[in-house]
């Protein structure tokens, strides 16, 4: 029998209410004839109340004991969803992840997956059980309670989906799928039938915020096929998949945006070997991810200018690294500006398409817009503009790609 792995976020299991609209999605899934794996987030609320707790308890809290409590919210909401399908004739029993077991490193609060036991979870699927598994959680090698950090139930659902070869998993939350761009800014923004792991893995770490870039990445590694489906309506999802599975491949799938940016500009950096690698190691030992980068050399070559983005949570700790480096590494002085945003055009047809930025870049300038930083890949362009621009920027791209047309986005 096919195995299928769903999982339910925080908005979808909000409530009691909401938990019994979830045992009839899986419910169904089970008289298809298929076998179910569900993962499940904590309930709306649940886990911040934890944190608020913890940090309540006390400042400097010991990260493993911390691990302990924000664990449990996914704990209730498994044991919850069980006895709901229990209550409508289906046989169901909740797991916790010592019990799989759902093996990470000891690297509490953001732990990565080491192994999953299957052999138990197979046993219990094929006489009939559903298993209901909470999400965000793992055991360490010391037997310690760990927590896989942020879209850590996505995480969830796609490495068991992986390990149980399952046929499909389904990630359920509030939007029925994954759209050209934000319908909240582009009125006319359409559902993507299909998406490839590579395009769903840019629009991801671009700004979409529909599923986590650590799942897409996990899915694509291990070919796991994902669909994002609404929990509230019955409609079909989108799927991400392989490339060679989507036959019309468009030259741009959809337009991403992130708001979370923030520019630091070093000016008159001495131009010599190490300089970037001592900068940027740096950043990266202080758990500082990077993302744009553009270099300016003088005319004399003796000092350049470097700009870069990081998250615009990270900026005053990015600039206090700076700061204790400025001795060794001899710069004028430092700029910040967290008034930016990014914006990108993503698609795996920019490969055989040329066009895509001067059209981008034209758009941009016929409506007033400045571009400070310019990224690229494969099937992407970014670029970093003044925040206020924002929503103009998406819809003027949205636009001139044409995405606003239903026929660009059927396969």
């Amino acid at each position: 029998m096919p195995i299928i792995v769903q999982k339910f976020g925080g908005t979808s299991v909000a409530d009691i209410e909401h938990i019994h609209n979830v045992a009839q999605k899986v419910k169904n899934e089970v008289d298809l004839g298929n076998q179910v794996v569900v993962i499940v987030s904590a309930m709306a609320g649940v886990t911040n109340q934890l944190i608020d707790w913890a940090n309540a308890a006390v400042s400097d809290h010991d990260d493993r004991e911390y691990d302990v409590i924000v664990s449990t919210g996914e704990q209730v909401t498994s044991g919850l969803l069980a006895l709901c399908l229990q209550n409508i004739n289906v046989d169901a029993r909740s797991w916790m992840s010592w019990q799989i077991p759902f093996q990470t490193d000891n690297n509490h609060s953001k732990a990565r997956i080491t192994d999953i036991g299957t052999t138990a979870i197979r046993n219990s699927l094929n006489s009939g059980v559903v298993a209901v598994i909470p999400g965000f959680q793992g055991v360490s090698s010391e037997n310690r309670i760990t927590t896989l950090g942020r879209g850590g139930s996505d995480t969830t659902a796609v490495a068991l989906a992986a390990a149980l070869a399952a046929q499909r998993c389904d990630i359920y939350t509030d939007v029925n799928g994954v759209y050209t761009t934000d319908p909240r800014i582009v009125s006319g923004a359409q559902k993507i039938e299909k998406i490839t792991y590579e395009e769903m893995l840019e629009m991801a770490s671009q700004g979409a915020k529909v599923l986590q870039t650590r799942s897409v990445a996990l899915a694509m590694r291990y070919n796991v096929r994902l669909q994002v489906r609404s929990s509230f309506e019955d409609a079909p999802g989108t799927l991400v998949l392989n490339e060679d599975e989507i036959v019309e491949k468009e030259t741009i799938t959809g337009i991403a945006y992130s708001l979370e940016e923030a520019k630091i500009t070093l000016r008159g950096v001495k131009d010599r070997p190490g300089v970037a690698g001592r900068i940027f190691g740096s950043l990266a030992d202080a758990s500082i991810n990077v993302d744009m980068i553009v270099q300016n050399v003088s005319e004399n070559g003796e000092t350049t200018d470097l700009t870069f983005t990081v998250g615009k949570i990270d900026l005053s700790t990015a600039v206090e690294v700076l700061g204790e480096l400025k001795d060794e590494i001899e710069f004028a002085n430092v700029t910040t500006n967290p008034n930016v945003s990014k914006i990108s055009v993503v698609g795996v047809g920019m490969r055989s398409q040329p066009g895509v930025a001067k059209t981008m870049f034209t758009t941009l300038a016929d409506k007033g817009i400045n571009i400070q930083v310019i990224s690229t890949s494969e099937i992407k362009v970014s670029v970093l503009i003044a925040s206020d621009y924002t929503e103009l920027a998406v819809r003027a791209l949205h636009s001139i790609f044409e995405l606003d047309n239903p026929s660009q986005l059927e396969s």
